[in-house]
């Protein structure tokens, strides 16, 4: 495991102690969830903001949300 160095505003690493204090966790696993769970939002935007610009560039079909219901025949 490789280790790294974050500078945290004071605010935030206050409030980072004070959850592993009521949790009973460090920081460090605090820290680690985190990134872990950012990163995947992350890796999931960069891939959609890159399959619509594929999208776009090959002139991809889109449909309005009201023309996407009808075609598939949704009922509210």
């Amino acid at each position: 495991m490789k280790r790294t160095a974050v500078r945290l505003p004071d605010a935030t690493h206050a409030r980072l102690k004070a959850l592993a204090a009521r949790s009973g966790r460090t920081a460090t696993f605090h820290i680690r969830e985190a990134v872990e769970r950012h990163l995947e939002d992350l890796e999931d935007l960069h891939a959609a903001e890159k399959a619509a610009a594929e999208h776009r560039e090959t002139g991809g079909r889109t449909l309005s949300l009201d023309a996407l219901d009808d075609y598939l025949s949704v009922e509210d």
